[in-house]
């Protein structure tokens, strides 16, 4: 199995580090808008990850946390006139029946960032003991210049990473930073704000801080996969990796670093900030989770691509037609051999995902199984082949 590993900047071979156990860790929602559809682009592609790795004999400890607490939950739940923790549990609820209805396996664990701040205030004051971190005015600051590695992972340079900061909700020009780059860790109350106590007065995590603490808590000071969408790569996970390995002395953090690339609508990024979104629940009213799920598929996750409105719809007759390869009951005639193209769909997977390819050879085993079947073959053995390689994708169709 090879996966285009961002931090190498290229496709390199995957095996658990200690040959048995997947430790997976996928950056998860902030609650305020879900699920649209780079949300369940993400998401199912690691889920397509998670169910390679079990059909290759590993087991897979999956964590995908969930940001409970942000400026954006915070000013959501001021427009709607709620409060912010009721904002969040209700669309935690919607994105894991979303995901449920697209038969994504469940992580191990679904930490919130709310629900860690013991072990995040535990990280940043070991931070600050070892110079790596200061306060000011009840903030505290990541010390960048103490990781002389600091970019390595986005490859940008100092420029382009204070512009692209500042796009990404940082504030280079605050006063209190000693360096423009410098992340914050902890930040002071504001009137108003949700709360909790630190060594340094009231206040709550930075962003950055949340997963470094949970990734660790739940898997390990080293892990194996550590992904979420490309727009994660600066300065999130950037500044996990910088945290994470000054707070243990040990790299890499994460051996792997996958990440999705945006998918689009009507030419633009689909986000939650735009307000161009194509939600889940929608298009399950008119279309089958399967159909959803081939469509998305049939897209590689490292290459951005625009969501059309009747995607979902061109893939319901190769829904049908798995439906109905998994239950056509052949005779007692020739085997049917799909086993070369089990080998073919397998051999997509292991190419860093190629699910487009793969996609196309589960139809057409589905095809020749059918008309097999039609001609009165032997195809009992076809089908189990057809099942298994369909059971990457978690599909209810051929279940």
């Amino acid at each position: 199995m090879r996966l285009y590993n961002t931090l190498t900047g290229r496709k390199d071979e995957f095996t658990p580090l200690d040959g048995q156990n997947v430790l997976m860790y996928v950056c998860g929602i902030t609650p305020y808008d879900t699920t649209h559809m780079g949300h369940a682009m993400t998401y199912l592609t690691f889920d397509v990850i998670n169910r390679y790795c079990q059909s290759l004999g590993w087991r897979v400890k999956y964590v995908q946390n969930v940001t409970d607490i942000d400026d954006d939950i915070i000013r959501k739940a001021r427009e709607l006139g709620e409060s912010w923790d009721r904002l969040g549990d209700r669309c935690i609820r919607q994105f894991q029946e979303d995901l449920n209805s697209l038969n994504a396996l469940p992580p191990a664990v679904y930490p919130r960032a709310t629900e860690e701040i013991g072990g995040i205030v535990a990280m940043v004051e070991s931070l600050v003991e070892q110079g790596m971190a200061y306060i000011k005015d009840g903030n505290v600051y990541f010390r960048t210049v103490s990781d002389p590695d600091y970019g390595h992972l986005s490859r940008y340079d100092a420029p382009t990473m204070t512009e692209v900061s500042a796009q990404r909700g940082a504030d280079p020009e605050d006063p209190r930073k000693e360096n423009p780059l410098d992340f914050i860790l902890w930040q002071a109350m504001q009137p108003g704000e949700p709360n909790w106590p630190s060594p340094w007065g009231p206040g709550r995590p930075g962003w950055h801080i949340e997963c470094s603490a949970m990734s660790m808590r739940y898997l390990g000071t080293q892990i194996d996969i550590h992904g979420g969408g490309s727009d994660l790569i600066y300065p999130h996970h950037e500044s996990e990796i910088a945290q994470s390995e000054g707070f243990t002395h040990e790299a890499p953090f994460s051996r792997f670093w996958v990440h999705t690339a945006m998918v689009r609508y009507e030419g633009e990024k689909m986000s939650k900030s735009l307000g161009n979104l194509v939600l889940v629940r929608d298009v399950l009213r008119d279309h089958t989770p399967d159909a959803l799920r081939l469509y998305l598929h049939s897209h590689h996750y490292r290459e951005s691509w625009d969501y059309e409105d009747d995607g979902p719809a061109r893939f319901e007759p190769s829904v049908d037609l798995l439906r109905r390869a998994v239950r056509a009951r052949g005779g007692n005639g020739m085997s049917l051999n799909v086993e070369p193209l089990l080998h073919d769909f397998f051999a997509a997977i292991d190419d860093d995902l190629d699910t487009p390819t793969a996609v196309g050879v589960l139809r057409e085993m589905a095809y020749r199984l059918a008309e097999a079947a039609d001609q009165g073959q032997d195809v009992e053995d076809a089908r189990a082949m057809l099942r298994r390689a369909a059971s990457v994708f978690g599909l209810h169709s051929t279940r």
